[in-house]
This record gives C-alpha cells, sequence and structure tokens, in this order.
C-alpha cells in the first residue's frame, strides 16, 4: 500500500535575521510533517524558534529575515512565493491563531465586520446578508453565546476568552487544510485554557483541519496533540507520539522539561528546574547545543556537529548521541 502523502512537509528550513552584529540563526535546518486531520504539538522555551518557523511557513517574516530550506503544503512549495501569491493561500490555505487576542483584532471593527472581512477577501461572490450568516455561524461554532447580538459588537465588549474564540473563528472562516495556533491560551487563566481547547479540539472534529500547535506549556498539547517536536534554540531535539515523550522521553532537555512539569499523578518533593540558559542566537555554540546545560553531557561526543535526529524506536526521533546510555541508565 502506498503511503499517504503528508499535508504540510518542511525540510531542512532555515531562518537567519541580519543584524549590526552579524547574522542571527532563529530556525536551523528544521524538519517535519504534519498529517492531514492531525495535530502535531511544538514545545520549547522561550526562544527556541517556534514562532519563526510558523511564521516563515506564512511569509509574515520581517524582511531581514533569510529562508532557506523547503515547505511543501499538498506538495506545493511555500516558501520563496511572492507576497502576492501568498495572500491567495494565508487564510485559505493556512490561517494562524496570534496569541495576543487584543492587539491581533481591530479595536474599530466590529467582530462580526472582521469576520466578514476574512471571509470576502477570499471569495467576493458573497452578499452582505451572506458574510453575516457566515459570521454567526463561525461564532456559533466557537461557542459564544447568543452570536447574532454578539456580531455587532467590539473587540473590547469580550472577555479574554470570547476574544481568542473570535480569533478562531477567524481562522476557521475559509475552512483552511492548516490551522496554526500560536500560544493560543497565553494570559489566559486555567479555565478559559481549557475551554479554548476544547473550542480548538471540537472545531477539529468538525472541519478536519490539521493543526499546528505552538507552545511552551507541555501540559496544553498532552490533550490535544497526535506528535510533539520538542525544539531548542532552533533545532529539534526531539519528536514523538504524545505517550512517547510523555512516558518515555529520550533526549535530556525533554527529561528536563517533564521533571519541571507540574503532575497529579505522581508525588515529588519538588520540581526539578533546568540549570543555566539557553545559548545566546549570536553565539552557537558547535556540537549539541544543550550540552553546557546537560548532566550527561560527554566533553568529546558531544561537542562535535549535531547528528541527524535517529529513530529510537517506531516514529519516535532524537538527536542525542547518547540516547541508549541514558536511557539504560535510566
Amino acid at each position: 500500500m502506498t503511503p499517504t502523502p503528508p499535508l504540510l512537509a518542511v525540510e531542512d528550513l532555515t531562518v537567519r535575521y541580519r543584524t549590526d552584529a552579524g547574522p542571527v540563526t532563529a530556525v536551523d535546518n528544521l524538519s517535519f510533517e504534519v498529517a492531514a486531520g492531525s495535530t502535531l504539538g511544538i514545545v520549547g522555551e522561550s526562544g527556541s524558534g517556534k514562532t519563526a518557523a510558523s511564521m516563515a511557513l506564512m511569509g509574515l517574516l520581517p524582511r531581514t529575515a533569510e529562508v532557506t530550506g523547503s515547505a511543501r503544503l499538498h506538495g506545493q512549495e511555500l516558501l520563496g512565493r511572492p507576497d502576492s501569491a501568498m495572500r491567495d493561500i494565508r487564510g485559505r490555505r493556512i490561517a494562524v491563531i496570534f496569541q495576543d487576542a487584543l492587539s491581533a483584532l481591530n479595536p474599530m471593527m466590529t467582530i462580526g465586520a472582521q469576520l466578514a472581512e476574512a471571509v470576502r477577501v477570499h471569495d467576493r461572490s458573497r452578499s452582505a446578508g451572506e458574510l453575516r450568516e457566515r459570521a454567526v455561524e463561525l461564532l456559533d461554532l466557537v461557542g459564544i453565546p447568543s452570536p447574532a447580538a454578539r456580531l455587532d459588537q467590539y473587540p473590547h465588549e469580550y472577555s479574554g476568552g470570547m476574544r481568542q474564540r473570535a480569533l478562531i473563528a477567524m481562522g476557521i472562516a475559509n475552512d483552511p487544510d492548516i490551522l496554526v495556533a500560536d500560544e493560543p491560551t497565553t494570559a489566559l487563566d486555567v479555565t478559559v485554557q481549557a475551554q479554548v481547547l476544547d473550542v480548538i479540539r471540537r472545531v477539529q472534529e468538525r472541519t478536519g483541519t490539521a493543526v499546528l500547535l505552538i507552545t511552551h506549556d507541555l501540559g496544553v498539547v498532552a490533550g490535544l496533540a497526535d506528535r510533539i517536536m520538542v525544539m531548542y534554540a532552533g533545532a529539534k531535539l526531539e519528536e514523538g507520539g504524545v505517550e512517547q515523550i510523555f512516558y518515555r522521553p529520550a533526549h535530556p532537555y525533554t527529561r528536563g522539561l517533564l521533571a519541571a512539569l507540574p503532575r497529579i499523578d505522581r508525588r515529588l518533593a519538588r520540581l526539578e528546574p533546568i540549570p543555566g540558559q539557553p545559548p545566546q542566537p549570536h553565539d552557537r555554540p558547535g556540537g549539541c547545543l544543550f550540552r553546557a546545560r546537560c548532566r550527561h553531557a560527554d566533553p568529546d561526543r558531544c561537542t562535535r556537529p549535531l547528528p541527524a535526529p535517529a529513530e529510537v524506536s517506531a516514529g519516535h526521533l532524537t538527536s542525542c548521541v547518547r540516547v541508549h546510555e541514558i536511557a539504560s541508565a535510566g
């Protein structure tokens, strides 16, 4: 049986910014795939390159960014397309939910007008009545009560959770193939976080949209993602299924993230923070980027060029050269 090709295939994606101090690498030879209707969670500390990678796919990086590699959606290359061509793709085939709903929404326009605009820019055949009907349908889909009455309200009249739901509604307005959710629960309390994640889950079930979920919170991806990719200093250190990452982590960095995560299924005297700081983007060391903070670092092997991710088990990849030794040691 011929394997089904991935919806999105990213290979050797590299993002560098031109600065007065020289080039700064934000994403380094990143490769991953997203299957149709699936959810890939991308996790890592702030500055790990999660958002830069997703914005490169959308063609939304500043002009100081230099992007190389390949990103194919349905087999069609996204990188290097002119902005005029990307405008036809953004919002229609690949859409984004930005992390700050208050700044992403236009304070001078009603929510209904913004939803209608998101649809009209890709489909000018719809009448004003049809656009309003679609806006009501979208707000209802994301669980906003009395959607028809809420259309004529402005963003400041919505709560934080409702604004985030409105952004999700805008993201799915044109039934995109893939939805990039960039820290969709930032600055929300835990109850509203759960509600927003449930909205994304329900939307995905009803529309079949694939989701690229970007977050620094492992707890967020635990119940939503099918696969998890762990990034550090712009590089992929580990990738696998949810159970593989949470119960059989292979890379010391992933183990460190999990050790610092409060969990109700185990009793710990204290959480274990990862010592040290990530390397500076303009001063990246050779070899493993995590070695300065890793208690398993080998002064010889870990200073060599970072190896390509190797398979630990079926579908479980890691870039650590000592993975098998660490696993046998516990």
